[in-house]
């Protein structure tokens, strides 16, 4: 899952990326102002757009509105100091999905963004299975034949991507877009490294080795085993 962070409070930001990364395993983008935010929409998907109301150089709610103009559907959800009723109202009549004032308690915050997430993906199911493989998105726990598998983020992300698709290939581009943020582009032998390491894990508590197969030149996928 890829998310856009809009906020132009650094020390809040820093610290929202680091619970949605190290802790939720999301792929964060992150911008400080609304301009630099729409600049980000306009050039990659994101699963979820978190925005702050009162924003540098374009605020939350003209941001929201012209993403809305494009016809985008993507999820989003308002973070704002401000708990006035008009403020509220004002970012839902412009096409926000949630409201959250600040300061929030974190875990009603990562309960709402779940919620937003499902949504927006009719395929966001609260537990992926291949086999005895099993995820779960809400606690972010992997396991197989009931064994605990610890996994980094980006080793995650990675088994996450190839579960939602349930056996149909996954291409390296497709890889790097959904689980790589602008300031952290991979090279091709990173994405490879990623892949030995869960395969390797997987492995370990006693899963085939040919799980994730590598279709050379185009991708990769789950194999029925």
């Amino acid at each position: 899952m890829k998310i856009l962070l809009v906020e132009d409070d650094e020390q809040l930001a820093a610290a929202l990326v680091e619970v949605l990364v190290d802790k939720q395993h999301y792929a964060v983008d992150a911008a400080t102002d609304g301009e630099m935010g729409w600049a980000f929409m306009e050039v990659a998907v994101y699963d979820l757009i978190i925005l702050d109301i009162m924003l540098p150089k374009l605020d939350g709610i003209s941001l929201c509105q012209r993403l809305r103009q494009t016809g985008s559907m993507t999820p989003v959800l308002m973070l704002t100091a401000r708990d006035m009723s008009s403020d509220r109202v004002m970012g839902l009549d412009v096409g926000a999905d949630d409201y959250v004032v600040k300061p929030f308690d974190l875990p009603e915050l990562l309960a709402r963004i779940r919620a937003l997430l499902r949504r927006g993906n009719i395929n966001l199911l609260p537990v992926l299975e291949w086999g005895d493989l099993l995820l779960d998105c809400s606690s972010c726990q992997v396991t197989y034949q009931e064994q605990p598998i610890h996994l980094t983020p980006k080793e995650y992300g990675l088994l996450d991507l190839l579960l939602r698709q349930q056996g149909k290939l996954v291409s390296r581009s497709t890889i790097i877009d959904r689980l790589w943020t602008f300031d952290d582009p991979p090279s091709e032998e990173t994405v490879k490294v990623h892949l030995k390491t869960l395969r390797r894990k997987l492995k370990a508590v006693g899963a085939p080795a040919n799980l994730v197969e590598t279709v050379y030149g185009f991708g990769y996928r789950l194999k029925q085993v």
